[in-house]
């Protein structure tokens, strides 16, 4: 699925507009950025959470070459899936049809 999938999937799923379902979906992913970015871990109960990773320097090779280059340490993003997410591609249950389920508010009453 490509992002431009994903905003037509929104914009018929909730009935808005294509560019008002585009400003939400690109205000997601804005988000989950500038959180990586400042270090924060991002976890979003049922899918996953994300994360960065610091990768040590390390000498690799240039493949056209072979000759050795110096790869700086640097951060990097790292997703893991949730147990459920993990279970539903694995085929525990259908995927979700978003027009058959209603949207369920369950609040903050999870500890």
């Amino acid at each position: 699925m490509t992002k431009a999938e994903l905003i037509e999937e929104v914009s018929k799923v909730v009935e808005m507009t294509r560019k008002d379902s585009e400003t939400i979906v690109e205000t997601i992913f804005d988000s989950i950025v500038n959180s990586l970015h400042k270090g924060d871990k991002i976890e979003i109960r049922g899918f996953g959470s994300f994360r960065t990773r610091q990768r040590q320097p390390r000498v690799g090779r240039n493949p056209k070459t072979g000759s050795r280059v110096d790869v700086p340490s640097k951060r990097i993003p790292f997703f893991k899936p949730s147990k459920e997410l993990r279970d539903l591609v694995n085929g525990g249950e259908k995927a979700v049809d978003h027009e058959a389920v209603p949207v369920v508010d369950h609040g903050s009453s999870h500890s």
